[in-house]
């Protein structure tokens, strides 16, 4: 039986909308922790120009492939199995990475891995998109925000809705120059970056 998030169903169309323009002349796109698998299909049906790397710890391999059998896309590949906090990912060089709703899940030495990860394999001028809710000045941007960390922070005391700019900053570590920063539905942001320097 295939996974299901209501979640997915309701951001994807305002996602790929942003998609399509920061992909539009990338060609091979890692997803960082692709959860249930209906992303990847939806954008790389969308994007067929894209190749599209399904990512995820292998427990939700199974749940992914049942998306991927279903569609039966060319352009979407089988989930890599990659954890965040791996020193090393079974990955060649992207010139694309997109990642949705993990820096406010997993815990904040594991932000910065994933950060670290996105250095070793994101091609210098490669674009990385990230989708979720950020706080600005140390400032949750909603009430509904504030009451998902709240949510959050007793299902996990280490994640959290995370705050701008310590994205950035991690960003700016591994070479990355901020292009854009877009308002999404229910108080959501894209934050695009591109690769435009070696790592510090």
């Amino acid at each position: 039986m295939k996974p299901y998030a209501e979640s997915c169903e309701q951001n994807r169309a305002p996602i790929q909308a942003v998609l399509k323009v920061v992909f539009a002349d990338r060609k091979h796109v890692l997803e960082i922790a692709s959860g249930t698998g209906q992303h990847a299909v939806y954008f790389a049906y969308a994007l067929p120009h894209l190749t599209w790397q399904t990512s995820e710890l292998p427990l939700n391999h199974a749940g992914i492939q049942a998306w991927l059998d279903e569609m039966q896309l060319p352009n979407v590949l089988p989930p890599l199995a990659i954890d965040v906090n791996d020193a090393h990912w079974p990955v060649t060089t992207v010139d694309a990475i997109f990642n949705a709703n993990t820096v406010h899940i997993v815990a904040w030495p594991a932000v910065e891995r994933m950060f670290a990860g996105i250095g070793r394999v994101l091609a210098v001028g490669g674009i990385l998109c990230i989708y979720g809710p950020f706080n600005y000045g140390g400032q949750f941007t909603s009430e509904s925000n504030a009451r998902f960390d709240v949510w959050l922070k007793n299902r996990d005391p280490e994640s959290g809705v995370r705050d701008f700019e310590a994205i950035n900053r991690l960003a700016e570590a591994q070479g990355l120059t901020l292009l854009k920063d877009i308002d999404m539905p229910s108080n959501n942001r894209t934050l695009v970056w591109q690769r435009t320097a070696a790592a510090l």
